[in-house]
């Protein structure tokens, strides 16, 4: 059970620094935060992760961890921006 707290804790925090990143702060509450992070972790995993060889983990918290999860999550804004704009801010 504490592995999934942990991970919505990160993914939020992963998925707020990414909306800044990206400048899209303002139309992002704290729900999208976590829902862009958590998915953010995913992405980052399975393209950041296998570049680099290494992986973050679910059970425990890490820096390596939080940084392939913000880099996937401004990798996810990006594409959603490429969509619904046309272009990466």
């Amino acid at each position: 059970m504490g592995g999934w707290i942990v991970a919505l804790i990160v993914g939020g925090v992963a998925g707020w620094i990414a909306s800044r990143v990206m400048n899209r702060d303002a139309a992002m509450g704290v729900f999208w935060n976590v829902v862009v992070g958590c998915v953010g972790s995913v992405v980052g995993n399975m393209v950041v992760g296998p570049l680099l060889g290494i992986g973050g983990s679910v059970k425990q918290f890490s820096l390596t961890g939080l940084a392939i999860a913000v880099l996937g999550a401004v990798i996810l804004l990006g594409v959603v921006n490429m969509i619904q704009r046309g272009k990466v801010r």
